[in-house]
């Protein structure tokens, strides 16, 4: 592994997370975060012991003081002169479905705290490092990409909670890109709309077939199509489907 730059990926899971991160830690050492160890234990050894390096950090996007812990233990592994190539936020709250007058407060801020503050604490922890890279002049444009869901655009009946965090963290995307492209980080957001083929979804729309669900490794293909794309050419958001998903 020869780049002096890494990848951060929060909200490792057995879906999207891991499949970006396996994507990125073809060139880049990766960080991979999550609260629960057990979501990164393997993929690090896994991508580890295939020639690449990881760490991960347990760590709660939502808390501050978890992310600086975060930031530090970064800083011990890789120095305090670290810089970033990519970073990706890829947690999200819980998804909730329920009558707005039957949901609980706390059901209601849960998905805002992890979505929008959460993406507010990973930002301000990242960029630093990304604005490093761009200093040290990488060979991608140093990003910062956000996962977003059909929710990010439409609020469907009984979704308020989970549509009102992603709602949020779209419009924090694009506050930054216009902030920050013009610094040379390329801030972008990607509307995942439809289900993901995960695990946890091996049962859903079994019916409808093979295509019907989103590839979670084409989505880190398309991803790793945003990291590359050159400061002439910055895309801030893109919205994936399946071909048969009705929109």
């Amino acid at each position: 592994m020869s780049s002096k730059l890494i990848a951060i990926v929060a909200g490792v899971g057995a879906g999207t997370g891991a499949a970006v991160a396996r994507k990125f830690a073809s060139t880049y050492p990766v960080v991979l975060l999550a609260r629960n160890p057990d979501n990164f234990k393997s993929l690090a050894e896994e991508i580890n012991s295939s020639g690449g390096k990881a760490i991960g950090i347990s760590t709660d996007v939502s808390d501050s003081k978890s992310v600086q812990n975060a930031v530090d233990a970064i800083k011990k592994e890789f120095g305090s002169d670290v810089a970033a190539a990519a970073a990706i936020f890829n947690a999200s709250g819980g998804f909730v479905r329920k009558p707005f007058l039957e949901l609980p407060e706390d059901g209601f801020t849960q998905s805002l705290i992890v979505s929008a503050k959460g993406g507010f604490l990973f930002s301000q922890a990242t960029l630093p490092l990304l604005l490093e890279g761009v200093k040290q002049k990488s060979q991608h444009p140093p990003s910062l990409i956000f996962t977003g869901a059909t929710a990010s655009v439409k609020s469907s009946a009984q979704m308020s909670s989970f549509s009102t965090g992603k709602w949020a963290l779209r419009a924090l995307s694009q506050s930054l890109a216009k902030e920050f492209g013009p610094q040379g980080v390329h801030v972008s957001h990607a509307i995942i709309d439809g289900v993901i083929d995960i695990p946890r979804t091996k049962e859903w729309l079994k019916e409808a077939g093979p295509e019907a669900k989103l590839s979670a490794d084409g989505i880190a293909n398309d991803y790793w199509y945003l990291h590359t794309q050159p400061r002439t050419n910055f895309t801030w958001e893109l919205d994936l489907r399946p071909a048969v998903e009705k929109w």
